[in-house]
């Protein structure tokens, strides 16, 4: 036992017997055996702080090298510098590595070569190049190791180019590099896509027999890769003699680089049948690949199939796949993925939590979103925007401006992202002064000039505020060039408050900012349909088939169970089509009965009123709906999809059928969430 070692043994026995501990593994035996130690000499304290930093804990190793520094008998050496320089480089804790180089300084090892090397390799995994400038020029004799890690310093701090001219300089000094050099300065040139001195390098790798390592040879890879220049990748990568993981995860990632999803997968599969141990990267490469070509039910497919394999998902795994739950809106998907962070504890990973609270949001559970943020221990600029975005697309515009406020008290720094979020909040709620004073804080209080997106927010509120002319005016100020936003949100105004003229004025600029927008010329025959002035409508539908412009079809969706079921307006493919329409003809009998009269204004040809009634009842929405109904299952809500704005007639019907069937039915469109409920509308029939 420790308590039974005497601690007047000489030094030799007492490193013996630390040793010992050390080489089982047993750091807390080591330290209190070294504890007890009244006088431990520099050898002792080297050890130890190596232990430290090799064992993963370099913060413990600066504190006990501070510590040793503060005792002050016995100066440091050079294996101790080298062990606590190595610790700063793991921490990447640049103000103790300053410390460290100056005490090398102090006690005569500035120039020597292998700490400093090491402190050139310290700062470059601080990012700090101007300390690892210093510690080059200050040495007398630079090897290779002293230019690769100068090279490694510039590749870290993001100044590729620099690095490019020190390998140039290290070569016009008579220093030949080596395969650790070459695998340094490839990520440049992929960077930069200089694919001619990657090439050069190339050569210089074959010219020096090192066409066989493997760093190298993973490097070459995703530098072809880099370049567009799939072919040789793969030359490259079939021509290895041997392959790591690495390899072939570098390998599926030029795949998918290049947009080869199906080769990247067939890669994957070729690892699996010769038996190649996968690890955690090869999952997560597949999977964000997946993810950042758009296939985003391929990456939940390798997900589960991951699992399968035995394999837990990691933090990487879940920040990455949570996106495709938001993409597919999967609402089971991310409630699966909100356990499994639940069950393992990554609620401290800001990246996966922050994501998380954007797929409920996206998935139409805006209270799940509050939830999670609120169980958040720590909360970031990113996270607030979150939560501020995630009520303004659900036309919560008091509570947007509440987290704002929140959010400044905090002492949280808001950006640029963070005012676009509260004033679109602001814009759906109708709260037009406060958002004026949010916009007029910006420059004042927040030192963020407003862009063209805030601009067009603004005059978004203005226009949804019914301050049509305000609006106008406002476009007619700004200092910089109106944006489609800035029309496109006037135009819409004008179809909502009928306001005729200041439409025809908002499309004409619209058709000249983006003529090719479909949505412009319908908005504007809406407004003359709804004014009666069916000639000037047509003449508009007329513009549009002669310049080629088609109407996007629209297109609403709802998914039961594990499928997804899609609807435009007439729909009669899907199974149940019999049942819907039964079951929408019943609704519209019992709405009547209750006083109800079709809104035929949202009906753009000029039909008769049976007609009219008619097209109304066919519209994707009202089919999507009617479906979910038939469809419960014993849950409580649906959730509906659209890819155009819901018209009002659809509005006002899916309030009926949510009072009469008694459930909730949440209706995202083009623009925001509506919650119905009890015969009521979240969005307060104003959108």
């Amino acid at each position: 036992m420790i308590s039974k070692i005497p601690t007047n043994l000489p030094p030799h026995l007492n490193i013996k017997f630390i040793k010992n501990y050390l080489n089982s593994g047993d750091l807390k035996r080591a330290r209190q055996l070294f504890d007890k130690i009244s006088e431990p000499d520099i050898q002792l304290w080297t050890l130890l702080i190596t232990a430290y930093t090799r064992q993963g804990h370099p913060k413990e190793a600066i504190k006990l090298y501070a510590e040793f520094r503060n005792r002050g008998k016995v100066n440091p050496d050079k294996l101790a510098l080298l062990s606590v320089a190595k610790a700063c480089a793991t921490s990447g804790d640049v103000f103790k590595a300053k410390e460290i180089h100056d005490d090398a300084i102090k006690y005569g090892f500035g120039s020597d070569l292998l700490l400093g090397n090491a402190m050139i390799d310290m700062y470059g995994k601080c990012k700090y190049i101007e300390g690892a400038k210093i510690v080059f020029d200050d040495l007398r004799v630079k090897d290779v190791i002293s230019w690769t890690s100068l090279c490694s310093c510039y590749v870290n701090c993001g100044l590729l180019r620099d690095a490019l001219w020190a390998i140039r300089a290290m070569c016009q000094s008579g220093t030949r590099p080596n395969a650790m050099t070459l695998s340094t300065i490839l990520p440049a040139c992929s960077v930069l896509k200089s694919l001619n001195l990657g090439r050069e390098v190339h050569g210089f790798g074959i010219k020096n027999c090192m066409e066989d390592n493997m760093f190298v040879n993973s490097a070459l890879v995703d530098m072809y890769a880099s370049c567009s220049s799939i072919k040789q990748a793969e030359q490259v990568f079939h021509n290895m003699p041997l392959r790591d993981m690495v390899s072939w995860n570098v390998m599926i990632s030029a795949y998918f680089s290049n947009g080869k999803c199906e080769d990247a997968l067939n890669m994957f599969d070729r690892m699996i049948n010769r038996g190649v141990k996968l690890n955690y990267d090869s999952w997560n490469a597949i999977i964000c690949g997946f993810m950042d070509n758009g296939q985003t039910q391929q990456a939940l497919e390798i997900f589960s199939r991951m699992q399968q394999f035995g394999f837990k998902p990691n933090q990487i795994t879940i920040t990455s796949v949570l996106p495709a739950c938001t993409h597919l809106e999967s609402l089971r998907g991310g409630k699966e993925i909100h356990s499994y962070i639940i069950r393992h504890l990554f609620y401290e990973d800001l990246t996966a939590t922050t994501a998380l609270i954007f797929v409920y949001a996206k998935c139409g559970e805006l209270e799940l979103s509050h939830r999670v943020f609120s169980m958040m221990p720590k909360k970031d600029t990113v996270a607030w925007n979150t939560i501020i975005i995630a009520n303004a697309m659900h036309g919560r515009g008091e509570e947007a401006l509440f987290n704002f406020n929140e959010m400044v008290s905090s002492g949280i720094k808001p950006n640029s992202v963070t005012f676009t979020g509260v004033l679109s909040g602001c814009s759906h709620s109708r709260l037009v002064d406060e958002s004026l004073s949010i916009f007029h804080s910006m420059s004042k209080y927040h030192n963020i000039e407003p862009d063209v997106e805030h601009y067009s927010c603004m005059v978004d509120v203005l226009s949804r505020g019914g301050r049509l002319m305000e609006a106008y005016q406002f476009i007619q100020d700004m200092p910089i060039e109106p944006s489609a936003g800035a029309w496109g949100a006037l135009l819409g105004a004008c179809r909502i408050y009928k306001h005729v003229d200041l439409g025809r004025i908002a499309a004409s600029h619209l058709f000249k900012v983006e003529p090719n927008n479909p949505g412009n010329y319908v908005l504007l025959s809406n407004i003359l349909v709804t004014a009666k002035l069916w000639g000037e409508a047509s003449e508009i539908r007329k513009l549009m088939r002669d310049r080629g412009i088609k109407k996007v079809p629209g297109c609403s969706w709802i998914q039961v169970k594990d499928r997804m079921h899609t609807f435009v307006v007439g729909d009669k493919k899907n199974d149940q089509s019999d049942e819907i329409y039964k079951f929408l003809n019943e609704m519209r009998k019992k709405m009547k009965l209750a006083g109800y009269l079709p809104d035929t204004e949202f009906v753009l040809q000029d039909l008769d009123a049976e007609d009219q009634e008619d097209s109304l009842c066919n519209h994707s929405e009202k089919l999507a709906v009617a479906f979910g109904i038939l469809n419960l299952n014993g849950e409580s809500s649906i959730r509906v999809f659209k890819n155009l704005r819901i018209c009002g007639d659809c509005h006002n019907t899916i309030k009926f059928i949510a009072k009469i069937v008694g459930v909730q039915i949440i209706v995202r469109d083009s623009l925001r969430f509506h919650h119905f409920k009890d015969g009521l509308c979240s969005c307060k029939d104003f959108w």
